[in-house]
């Protein structure tokens, strides 16, 4: 037996020989291999933060559109709407001031008051057009009016009111806009060219 352990011990010894001689040569592999795949996770740690703002960013960019759409969504319904408020307000500036339709006249004040508050309440403001500079992103001209002041470009007559929602033109306000008379030159005065 002690042949048989010694020959076990012998083969011990190379074996170990062996290992130790790979353990060497496998060290610089294996340290390798660490570094590569601790590069594969700084990489793929990255990425994942990449991915996770990115996706950050998408949400908070649907959550923008979602509240965009939703400001805007009754847009078509408030223009529709638009047209009962110029009634209201044509019928009270044609009412007659009498004593006999006092009454009539100061319900349809109240509708149209209620109807303007309505409105407010959901962003729809009107533009203020009348004395101010003719501005085509607000405005939409529909004459030109001379103006003996020498004014020129000033919005004088307001012919349809119009409006904002949410700072956005929702309609455009129909006006006339002034234009400065040209001064002609009398006939003597020009000068020859001959």
């Amino acid at each position: 037996m002690t042949d048989g352990n010694q020959a076990n011990g012998a083969s011990e010894t190379p074996a170990e020989t062996t290992v130790s001689g790979e353990g060497e040569a496998a060290a610089p592999d294996l340290a390798e291999a660490l570094k590569a795949k601790s590069q594969e996770l700084e990489r793929l740690q990255e990425r994942l933060l990449r991915l996770q703002a990115e996706f950050d960013n998408t949400k908070k960019r649907v959550a923008r559109e979602k509240a965009e759409f939703l400001k805007f969504a009754n847009e078509d319904l408030l223009l529709r709407l638009l047209p009962v408020l110029d009634n209201l307000e044509r019928a009270l500036a044609s009412a007659p001031p009498d004593r006999a339709s006092a009454s009539l006249r100061e319900g349809v004040e109240m509708t149209a008051r209620l109807f303007r508050s309505t409105l407010e309440k959901v962003g729809v403001r009107p533009v203020e057009a009348l004395g101010q500079p003719f501005d085509p992103t607000l405005h939409q001209a529909v004459a030109q009016v001379e103006s003996p002041a020498g004014e020129e470009n000033l919005v004088i007559e307001e012919i349809q009111k119009g409006y904002l929602l949410e700072g956005r033109v929702l309609r455009p306000a129909m006006v006339k806009v002034s234009r400065a008379i040209a001064r002609r030159e009398p006939a003597g005065t020009e000068e020859s060219t001959a």
